[in-house]
């Protein structure tokens, strides 16, 4: 009697599961799915990402035809694998249920976000062919009907080049596209002659105001030429001051040892030791201490290299050593920021 009920447990168990199972699979249009009831946009996106991959891995396998409206697309987008055909069909459906819903995906791509905006004047219909699915979308508003063809474009694009034309940003129709080329004009907000540095202003992870930046300068370069390590600093500066949304404040303080020590030697005890007519980096340094950076020489490293602290030019402090120098300021706030060999 104990075997009996254990067995017929044993089958309840797996025809639960097995149901569960088929439930879970069920495809579009058959109840509920998946991304339905519970699930949230998380795991919508996630499902949505990877019938998207799977679909540019087989990109190959994939045929794709496109006929232009006055106001819209027809597509024909079929393949000859039924996993793929399958995998069509799931992708437009779900791609129809953003678009009725307004649940954007790829907002990093300018074209699919600007698609997104406008949702809401988009008709979408399709219907399933043996291979896959025919698709009109269209839109009463022109410049939306302009952006379905775009889209139209770069989708046939994934068919054609799969994960290479995925990586891209695909334009808004009807932006002058030389304006980015016009903005991408440098500037010299600070430092006039070094450090040029293009406006940003809509870019990612803008110049914070009140910033502490401590550089770590240890390289060397050209005893006849600028020190390039000096000119990022430059930059840095006109960074903060010129290309982002807008100027923020920033706190910048440099510390030369190793390689870059002898850049603060004054002009005559340069020349003397390197043959050059003055110091090629006293000009910006100059420009740097006056546009408020704090200039460090390591003690240690000017001694061992034959320097004396009354060598160094007037606006540079010799600190006992760039341990110390580099502890005390990122004790105070500073975010470190090497410049090393």
């Amino acid at each position: 009697m104990k075997s009996r009920s254990l067995r017929n447990g044993m089958i309840l168990l797996f025809v639960c599961v097995v149901a569960g199972t088929a439930l879970a699979q069920r495809g579009p249009g058959r109840g509920p799915g998946r991304g339905r009831g519970g699930h949230g946009q998380g795991q919508a996106h996630d499902r949505d990402h990877q019938d998207f991959r799977f679909l540019l891995m087989n990109h190959q396998k994939i045929k794709r035809t496109v006929q232009e409206l006055p106001n819209g697309v027809k597509t024909l987008t079929e393949s000859n694998d039924p996993q793929v055909a399958a995998k069509i069909k799931e992708h437009v459906y779900w791609m129809k249920e953003r678009i009725e819903k307004k649940q954007p995906i790829r907002m990093r791509d300018p074209l699919f976000a600007e698609l997104f905006k406008h949702a809401d004047q988009i008709k979408m219909t399709y219907e399933k062919t043996a291979n896959g699915v025919r698709v009109t979308e269209t839109s009463a508003n022109p410049y939306v009907a302009q952006l379905i063809k775009a889209h139209a474009k770069a989708v046939s694009g994934f068919v054609e080049r799969g994960f290479p034309e995925a990586m891209k940003n695909h334009p808004v129709p009807g932006q002058n596209q030389t304006s980015q080329t016009e903005k991408e004009k440098y500037l010299n907000p600070v430092i006039k002659q070094y450090g040029k540095v293009v406006p940003l202003p809509d870019a990612a992870q803008q110049p914070r105001d009140g910033s502490k930046i401590c550089v770590d300068l240890t390289k060397g370069g050209e005893a006849n030429k600028l020190n390039p390590g000096i000119e990022k600093v430059a930059r840095y500066l006109n960074i903060y001051q010129g290309a982002g949304k807008s100027p923020a404040s920033v706190q910048i303080a440099i510390v030369l040892h190793g390689d870059a020590t002898l850049c603060v030697l004054n002009d005559d005890v340069y020349s003397q030791r390197f043959g050059t007519e003055g110091n090629p980096n006293l000009e910006l340094l100059h420009e740097l201490h006056e546009a408020g950076v704090e200039i460090n020489v390591c003690g240690q490293s000017l001694i061992s290299k034959g320097g004396k602290p009354e060598e160094v030019v007037v606006f540079t402090d010799v600190a006992v050593s760039a341990l110390t120098s580099l502890v005390n300021l990122q004790t105070d706030g500073y975010a470190y920021v090497p410049l090393l060999k």
